[in-house]
């Protein structure tokens, strides 16, 4: 093969859509879970939202359908490294359910659990504003259970490991109280473009 001195090719432009450290996942979506897949139909979801709020409330399937519907289009990223664009997930705002149960002006932080028991921690203002769903579906069709349905929190801002599959409710607290994940090592927040993976970065 003859090589012309000096040509070196076209030069690699990095996507700026990427947080550092992450790479373009494509058309796959890898499958991580901290548990194994639970068998959880929409006839046994519900989702709870309690702790420092007005009026404590659960919603059953049906229920949380009734609320106005929401779509989130844009990029997922997880701390092992992938990153997917322009994905679609439809679901309801949570802003939605913390109409009905008010936090208290005390309120600080969330801790959401999953009907499996796993949990994680969030600041209250990373999932208000419009910043977070309960999603129960991926690019028009049901949330499959791999990927956390039959509905998971959705908080596509952040490192993946916060938006809980499964998820079964908040509890709203005046202080962070770390999840599964952050009592190993991980990061209090996990923000992807300030690579925020593990405790001290």
């Amino acid at each position: 093969m003859n090589v012309t001195r000096g040509f070196t090719g076209r030069p690699r432009v990095r996507n700026a859509a990427l947080p550092p450290g992450q790479y373009d996942a494509g058309d796959d979506w890898p499958v991580l879970s901290a548990e194994v897949t639970p068998d959880l139909s929409p006839d046994e979801w519900s989702f709870r939202v309690d702790g420092l709020v007005e009026e404590p409330r659960e919603w059953n399937w049906q229920e949380a359908h009734d609320l106005p519907t929401s779509v989130y289009e844009g990029d997922i990223h997880c701390v092992t490294g992938w990153s997917k664009f322009g994905v679609r997930f439809g679901g309801v705002s949570l802003d939605a359910f913390l109409r009905v149960v008010r936090p208290h002006v005390s309120a600080t932080h969330v801790v959401a659990y999953a009907h499996t028991g796993y949990s994680t921690n969030l600041p209250l203002a990373d999932v208000t504003g419009g910043r977070a769903w309960i999603a129960w579906e991926y690019d028009g069709q049901p949330l499959a259970p791999e990927h956390g349905g039959p509905a998971r929190l959705l908080v596509p801002h952040l490192y993946f490991w916060k938006s809980a599959k499964w998820i079964a409710g908040l509890r709203v607290v005046d202080q962070d109280e770390p999840g599964f994940w952050e009592r190993n090592g991980y990061h209090a927040r996990g923000n992807p473009w300030e690579e925020q993976r593990y405790s001290g970065d």
